[in-house]
């Protein structure tokens, strides 16, 4: 009895999915209407299934095997193939230019690509044109660009800020580049300038992130991010600014009271360094 009625349901469905398929018949590119959507050869718009382009792409990643691309022809379609060699093959280098070739298709420079700050532009035109300006392949490159090319790696995480402004982490890369250049220097005094631009990228943050007194009656947590306040205390340490080094130290040990950290055997160095900057500390008028 089941049988009966499911087959014809079956064939039902069959049959409204043939049509759809043969409705769409690429030929460079564009719908025909007489046959079927070819992942990989076809744009998106092509696809029985997604008749009309989301105005965002997916920035996530994608199973490169499942989408039967031979050759790339977008920046998403070049993002993904460089995602599948950075993760799945550890070839850094043909990711690199992946992700190269897909920022070059998706740039402010050339008019590739716009910025989406408000609803209404998505609204008046729902298939923007340019499409809205990708985040992963400059994450993605910024990241790989970190030690080798921190100003590379700079230029396109302030990128990503102009997409996104409170995207988490960016500013806490930045400041790592900063270091890194700091590193890097020829001179005290550009190593001190490079210090100082960490320093803001770091603060920068934290104020996206900010401990509020409803954060804290909801959390119990009097400071967070201690991977940021630990950045900032070894910073300052190679400063010799005591004062403003005790204070991230104190962030850093509130930050993990609850939380823990990463590496949790910075938490005991803490706990040392502040007893050894308190034992130094003076009294008011006291002499040294």
């Amino acid at each position: 009895m089941r049988t009966r009625h499911i087959l014809p349901c079956l064939f039902g469905a069959l049959a409204m999915a043939f049509s759809a398929f043969a409705q769409h018949t690429p030929t460079n590119g564009l719908t025909t209407g007489s046959g079927p959507y070819v992942p990989g050869v076809t744009y998106q718009a092509d696809n029985p299934n997604y008749l009309n382009r989301a105005p965002f792409y997916f920035e996530g990643r994608v199973d490169w095997n499942l989408l039967k691309i031979t050759t790339p022809s977008t920046p998403w379609e070049y993002t993904q193939r460089g995602i599948h060699y950075q993760d799945d093959l550890q070839d850094t280098t043909d990711a690199i230019a992946d992700y190269q070739t897909a920022i070059s298709m998706n740039s402010l420079t050339n008019n590739t690509c716009q910025l989406i700050t408000t609803a209404a532009q998505v609204a008046l035109n729902p298939n923007l044109n340019p499409p809205p300006c990708m985040f992963t392949p400059r994450l993605r490159l910024a990241y790989l660009m970190l030690d080798t090319s921190p100003d590379t790696a700079i230029g396109l995480y302030q990128q990503v800020l102009q997409i996104d402004a409170l995207r988490l982490g960016v500013n806490e890369f930045i400041g790592e580049a900063y270091e890194n250049k700091a590193a890097a220097a020829a001179d005290q005094t550009s190593k001190n300038s490079f210090l100082q631009s960490a320093i803001a990228a770091y603060n920068a943050e934290l104020a996206l992130s900010p401990v509020t007194p409803t954060y804290t009656s909801l959390t119990g947590d009097t400071a967070n991010n201690a991977h940021v306040h630990w950045s900032l205390e070894e910073i300052y340490l190679e400063l010799g600014d005591t004062a403003n080094q005790l204070l991230q130290l104190q962030a850093y040990l509130a930050a993990t009271q609850w939380h823990s950290d990463t590496f949790p055997w910075r938490i005991q160095l803490a706990k040392a360094r502040m007893a050894k900057l308190q034992s130094h500390r003076r009294a008011p008028g006291e002499v040294q």
